[in-house]
């Protein structure tokens, strides 16, 4: 079922708000699929979602290879029955408050702020669709 990313349910943001890991599917160069696990978190008000990664992981580097225009990209979640989707397109962000926002946000999700780490990017998606039935 279709949810606005801006205005979600109120059962839609209170699953996004549990404690799950999410996969993220970017496009290789080659245009297939590149899936791996991560945590993610959703800021619906700003109409985006963030994973917080190495700058050289090979999720960055698809993303980067997309080019200025950023890359189409899914994250995804899943618990039993209830599973949620958001699309959008992504980029890396780098400034160092940008990371910070996003490390915040992660632990306040996950319940434990990662170790720091120099190398330490977001992966910002802009989302344009969210699905699910949570």
């Amino acid at each position: 079922m279709a949810t606005d990313p801006r205005n979600p349910t109120d059962s839609y943001l209170s699953f996004w708000r549990e404690y799950h890991m999410c996969t993220l599917t970017t496009p290789r160069p080659d245009g297939t699929p590149h899936v791996v696990a991560v945590g993610v978190t959703y800021d619906p008000g700003n109409g985006v979602a963030r994973v917080i990664t190495n700058r050289h992981s090979r999720k960055v580097a698809n993303v980067l290879a997309a080019g200025d225009g950023g890359a189409r990209v899914a994250v995804c979640q899943v618990d039993k029955g209830r599973w949620a989707t958001l699309e959008g397109v992504a980029r890396v962000r780098t400034e160092a408050e940008t990371v910070a926002d996003a490390v915040a946000r992660y632990a306040d999700r996950y319940g434990r702020t990662p170790a720091p780490n120099p190398d330490r990017v977001v992966i910002e998606i802009a989302l344009t669709r969210a699905m699910g039935r949570a």
